[in-house]
Parts: structure tokens; sequence; C-alpha cells
């Protein structure tokens, strides 16, 4: 990776942002500031960081149920993404997205969607009009293990195969589909290797290592946007919380839960940078304590912000005709 020592202390930042900002979003659930449903990020930032170090602002991502960690890395503010999932009238979508839908095109977010796996074939979509209007932009689309199972999971990678699209699949295997284990579901180990169908590349890293999530996905996001085709990219990673904010997790056992947390990928890139010598103690504090006050920003702008009005319930319905 061609990173200068600053990208990768942003990188840096950028796991520690989906961290205390994913934190803070838990904390108003469990309070009643945020209501209904949360899907929990947390343990899974490297993929997100990871994959989004390497897409351009042009480029496209396409997400789930549990996206907002991908948002962040791709560009969108913090602010006006909290308060979009409190419901607000800043939020970026008008309050009218809540937790599961957010979009925001000028960011290159085409959408998270609750459907499981019904995001893959809208990212496919989009990769054949980036190839049609004859742009070098990638999308990549984030799913579950669990999506793997769905039959839009192979219709997309077979299409894109088939036509070369510029897509990236990234499966963000946690081993979890909502309430049951991979291995209950499904008979390969490796879900990359449902790639070997489609004849294209199929690959699996730790996906709590920011490093090795980056480096994959320098290779596949170069190979889309020469026009070479897709790539499924499976990152093993860990979901520290339940399906859902609340969620008692009694499917888990108590050891399991706290083995979880052992890899947690940003102590380890932390470690790294300071092995390095590109980030000090000094340094990383500074960092943390801006970080704070970033969430601490997002939180104050989403609790100030009103809630939408109902003379607004039926705009943005439809979008402009080109």
């Amino acid at each position: 990776m061609g990173f200068s020592n600053e990208r990768f202390v942003g990188m840096y930042r950028s796991l520690l942002l989906l961290r205390k900002l994913e934190e803070k979003a838990v904390e108003m659930t469990m309070t009643g500031q945020l209501w209904g449903w949360l899907h929990s990020y947390l343990g899974q930032e490297a993929v997100a960081v990871g994959v989004c170090a390497h897409l351009r602002n042009d480029d496209f991502v396409a997400s789930t149920h549990r996206g907002r960690g991908h948002f962040l890395a791709k560009g969108l503010d913090p602010k006006r993404m909290l308060a979009e999932v409190l419901s607000r009238q800043d939020g970026v979508c008008g309050g009218k997205g809540g937790e599961i839908h957010i979009a925001d095109w000028e960011r290159g977010i085409i959408g998270s969607t609750g459907i499981v796996g019904g995001i893959l074939s809208t990212a496919t979509g989009v990769a054949f009009a980036c190839q049609y209007q004859g742009t070098d932009q990638v999308v990549t689309c984030f799913f579950g293990d669990g999506a793997s199972n769905q039959g839009s999971f192979h219709e997309s990678l077979n299409l894109a195969s088939v036509w070369q699209l510029p897509v990236l699949f990234v499966c963000e295997n946690n081993g979890y589909g909502e309430f049951t284990r991979q291995q209950d579901s499904m008979r390969v180990t490796d879900i990359a290797i449902r790639a070997q169908a489609y004849d294209i590349p199929g690959v699996v890293v730790d996906g709590d290592n920011v490093l090795t999530v980056s480096a994959a996905t320098e290779e596949a996001v170069a190979r889309a946007r020469s026009g070479a085709g897709p790539t499924l990219l499976e990152c093993k990673t860990h979901r520290w919380l339940g399906h859902y904010t609340g969620d008692p997790q009694g499917y888990r056992s108590k050891e399991e839960m706290e083995e979880c947390r052992r890899t947690d990928p940003i102590p380890r890139f932390q470690n790294h940078l300071m092995e390095k010598g590109l980030l000090t103690e000094e340094a990383a504090q500074q960092i943390e304590e801006d970080v704070d006050r970033e969430v601490a920003a997002a939180v104050e702008f989403a609790l100030d912000s009103p809630m939408p009005l109902p003379e607004t319930a039926l705009t943005d319905v439809y979008s402009k005709a080109p």
C-alpha cells in the first residue's frame, strides 16, 4: 500500500470515530433517547475502514441494517448521520430513513436496507450503470454471512461475473445470521469459496486487521476499476453485541462473547503504528480527545434537531426525472 504516514494515522482516527459514535448510539438506545431497533457495528470497524480507504469520493457503497460504520468511513457527516438515526429533521434523509434506510448520493452512499441480501442486486445495478456510462467508478457492496444464502447473492455474483461489472462484494462474516450460527446454515467454512462457481476471485482475510482488509481491497478495487470484473472478499470478524441492542444473546456463551473482544482491531492497529514509529502515546491521546469532541458535537446536534414536520411526509418520495 502506497499510503502516507498521515493516511495511516487517519485510518486509526476513523476506527476510533466509528467505535465511539457507535458506543454512544448504543448508550442512547439503552437510555431511551434513541427509539426502536439499533443493530450495533461494534467490533467490525476494521472492515469499513480498510475497504473505504481505497474508495474515491465518486465511488459507491451499498450496505445493510448494520451499515453506519461503512457510511462514516465513506465520509458521511457524523452529525447528520446521528440525527438521521434519531429520526430528526436535520438527518441526512430528513429523518425519514432512520437507522436502517440511510442514503446520501452526494457521498456515493447508495443506501442500506433491512432486507437480508436485498442490497446486492441494487449494487449490481449501479455497477452496470457505471460500466454503461463508461466511468471508472467502483461499487462496493457490504453484506453479512446470512445474505450469502439468499438467491440475490448468487444471481448478483453470476451477472456481475458474466458482464465483468466493477463491483466489490464484501461479506462481513461475523459468524451469525441474526441468531443462527454459520455452521448451522451452510456446509462451507469459507463463504469466499462460492466465488469459484462464478469464476471470480474469492479472498478470505482477517476482518479484525485493518491492514489485511486494506491490502485485499486495494487489489480488488484495482481489478474492478480496470474492467477485469468483480471480487468476493470475505472478512472474518466479530459482532461484539447481539443482533440488535438489547438482544439477550442466549445462543452465545459468556466465554465466546469475551473471546470476541480479544481481537479488537483498534489496539491491534495502534500497536502496529507505534511499533513503526508512526504514532506516539501523546498523539494517540490527542486523537482520542479530538474524536470525543466530535462525537459530543454530533450528539448535541442530533438532540437539538427537531422532529420532521407532518407536512413533509410526502416530499422526497420520487426523484426528479433525468
